[in-house]
């Protein structure tokens, strides 16, 4: 009866939340897309921070931001570099942005409101990303250890040498074969 009482305290919150999944549309990635080009920027990082910028500045600028940016089309390639449409898109919303005096940390933090962390090229190191950042050294630093100890282990055995003495004279078949290499007849 408790594991009864204890299955439905587990799933009941489960079921709740799988129910209020399922009343909201899913919404792709260009609709996601399209609903954060409609949203202010204001109401998501506040009043702008910097300089409006302008001309061949603003140009410089809204492409190095931009190769922060993942385009999520791509992928593989920022903003910047990218000739999806989405890519486009979000490259003259960060061109719109610096125009209007936006930073860069504002606007990053815009874009990864809107799409998460992944839109970043360079995660932040936090939360799992950490994992991400550190589970290669941790798997370097582990094979070099296995190394280590195995190496030591093999340097600190005695080597098992065959025996370079001669062996026993009453062996004939070895005697035979000394002699003919030798050079050396018997009968």
């Amino acid at each position: 009866m408790r594991w009864l009482l204890a299955a439905a305290v587990i799933l009941l919150p489960l079921a709740v939340a799988a129910q209020s999944q399922q009343s909201a549309p899913p919404q792709s990635g260009f609709e996601a897309a399209e609903a954060a080009a409609q949203e202010d920027p204001r109401e998501v990082v506040g009043a702008p921070k910097g300089a409006p910028l302008a001309g061949a500045a603003l140009d410089e600028r809204t492409e190095e931001v931009g190769g922060l940016l993942r385009c999520p089309v791509c992928q593989g390639m920022s903003v910047a570099d990218s000739p999806a449409e989405m890519a486009v898109n979000m490259k003259g919303q960060v061109h719109e942005l610096l125009q209007r005096g936006y930073t860069e940390e504002q606007i990053l933090t815009y874009f990864e409101r809107s799409y998460g962390q992944f839109v970043l090229l360079k995660p932040k190191f936090e939360g799992t990303t950490t994992l991400v950042w550190l589970l290669p050294l941790i798997a370097l630093v582990i094979g070099a250890a296995i190394l280590f100890v195995t190496f030591r282990r093999l340097s600190r055995a005695t080597p098992q040498t065959p025996n370079a003495q001669s062996p026993a004279p009453d062996d004939a078949y070895v005697a035979r074969v000394r002699d003919l290499v030798s050079g050396g007849k018997k009968p």
